[in-house]
């Protein structure tokens, strides 16, 4: 159950964010001027019909942020009480300080009159609790705590041998996600800024290749094209090292396929929210698909770092040096494991006592 609500969690995340898009591209970050309350209405209280215009967008990212937070507050004592690995649970707490903060520059944005600083914060921080809980997700999934250690053999048939690691995928794969998040906040910086459409035209700029005259918000606009042209390129570096070197292994072959489909639909995204002058679900959509884009990336990185997490839990046993990392009694190699154990140990019984036999003769 705890990988399901962890993955529940995780999705809850990405409709907040899309949430928080919609209030942003539609202009909504003022229509309830108080916080945390609702028109002096207590947030849950508030009538569902004097949800109209703004304050439709605006009090439905309150309740779904609400939602959020108190879901991760269920995944952190989750994990708290049940979750043997320590780095795990320090996520979950991590996630949770995470929402708490996110809520308080939220109710800052509103109530210090959407200053840009706090406001790219706040876009840029959902980014960051967005991939604590896919980490968390991950973490908890069956083909994580099983290491994806052992391969399928030819023909996909058998057990293949544990795959080394690949440090050039590892270096490209974290690369990558850097600069995915970096793009994610030039383009928050962007949205805040008003600079979403200081260049007006695409793919040119002003039908030039670089725009022939400047100021602060098409050198914002500018920078997060070129930033788009190298994620482009490091996605390619990072997809392109996958399928020519790892095309078997399912785990990463998987998300590298889905890596390159939501940077198409994110440069498709782009360009329509430019020449189609912003519309708001486009604009939406294109802010929630980068973070997928992001953690797609994440989850490939962690993923190729695999053999790299030590899994430690009570009794100082390490989990990470064995391709099933479940409990013994639900492993599927178990009773075999059990029985040569015991036929083991049954031998060394057997010398033990024709060894003391002959010191009594």
């Amino acid at each position: 159950m705890l990988p399901l609500f962890a993955a529940l969690v995780a999705a809850s995340t990405a409709v907040l964010i899309f949430a928080g898009g919609l209030v942003t591209s539609t202009g909504s970050g003022l229509s309830v001027p108080d916080w945390p309350n609702t028109y002096g209405w207590f947030m849950f209280a508030f009538p569902f019909s004097k949800m109209v215009g703004g304050i439709f967008y605006e009090h439905a990212h309150r309740l779904i942020a609400s939602t959020v937070g108190f879901l991760i507050v269920v995944l952190a004592v989750w994990l708290g009480r049940v979750e043997p690995r320590p780095w795990v649970r320090r996520l979950g707490y991590l996630a949770l300080g995470a929402v708490i903060l996110q809520g308080i520059l939220g109710g800052i944005t509103v109530l210090w009159y959407l200053p840009d600083v706090i406001s790219i914060a706040h876009a840029s921080l959902a980014q960051i609790l967005f991939c604590l809980t896919v980490t968390i997700a991950l973490a908890t999934s069956t083909g994580w705590r099983r290491a994806y250690a052992k391969q399928k053999g030819e023909g996909g048939r058998g057990k293949g041998e544990e795959t080394p690691d690949d440090r050039m995928l590892q270096h490209i794969a974290i690369a990558t996600t850097a600069v995915i998040y970096l793009q994610i906040l030039i383009g928050a910086t962007m949205r805040h800024t008003g600079a979403g459409l200081a260049i007006p035209d695409f793919p040119l700029s002003f039908g030039h290749l670089i725009p022939p005259y400047w100021d602060s918000r098409i050198a914002i606009h500018f920078a997060h094209r070129v930033g788009a042209a190298i994620v482009t390129v490091l996605i390619g570096a990072t997809t392109g090292h996958v399928f020519f070197h790892h095309a078997r292994r399912a785990e990463l072959r998987r998300p590298a396929i889905l890596l390159l489909v939501l940077l198409v639909l994110q440069i498709t995204l782009g360009a329509i929210t430019v020449l189609g002058n912003k519309p708001f679900i486009i604009n939406s959509l294109h802010v929630v698909n980068g973070a997928l884009v992001l953690v797609t990336s994440l989850v490939l990185t962690l993923r190729a770092h695999r053999s790299r997490f030590v899994d430690w839990v009570a009794g100082g046993t390490n989990f990470s040096d064995t391709p099933w990392i479940l409990p013994d009694d639900l492993s599927d190699e178990a009773p075999r494991a059990k029985s040569e154990a015991r036929r083991a140990k049954s031998g060394e019984v057997r010398d033990a006592a024709n060894g003391y036999g002959g010191v009594r003769a």
